[in-house]
């Protein structure tokens, strides 16, 4: 029996109202910032434990923000914490939908494949002499490993 993980068609509806969404979340979301590897590997992260200790110096810098230094931005560093706090839920619903997206992209892509090769198996042995050896010859090209080349460094096969 062929597999069939997911059955699934998008109405044009649909699809327009999906692309309308995403069109809306980029307009509004052109603020975001993309970096470079470098970038990242060089920035000072923030995790779990980190986090909370954020949450109290905010708390420790408000009650004594005289003793901060002139040029400690109190209010954009309040900022970032409520940036934070808006952003996180909204990407994790966000990287929700892209792991169910991932998920349903291979389901779909693994019923083709699965059906792919039940009906070229089928074709192997019941298209022989039917006038389909062309088109099994054409299908046969996804098993084809071709001839590997020999790469020769100062004289050694590799």
């Amino acid at each position: 029996m062929t597999q069939n993980l997911i059955d699934l068609e998008l109405s044009a509806e649909s699809l327009a109202a999906i692309d309308a969404a995403l069109a809306t979340l980029e307009t509004h979301l052109t603020p975001l910032l993309g970096l470079d590897p470098e970038s990242r590997r060089g920035l000072t992260k923030m995790g779990h434990k980190s986090e909370a200790f954020c949450r109290q110096a905010v708390v420790a810098f408000s009650q004594n923000a005289e003793v901060l230094p002139r040029n400690f931005d109190l209010e954009s560093y309040r900022r970032d914490l409520a940036t934070l706090d808006a952003l996180r839920p909204r990407r994790q619903r966000l990287d929700r939908l892209q792991e169910l997206l991932e998920d349903t992209e291979m389901a779909v892509g693994s019923d083709l494949m699965t059906a792919s090769l039940e009906g070229y198996a089928v074709l192997k042995v019941a298209g022989k002499g039917t006038g389909l050896d062309g088109l099994r010859q054409m299908l046969s090209a996804r098993f084809n490993r071709g001839r590997r080349e020999t790469v020769v460094v100062e004289g050694v096969p590799a």
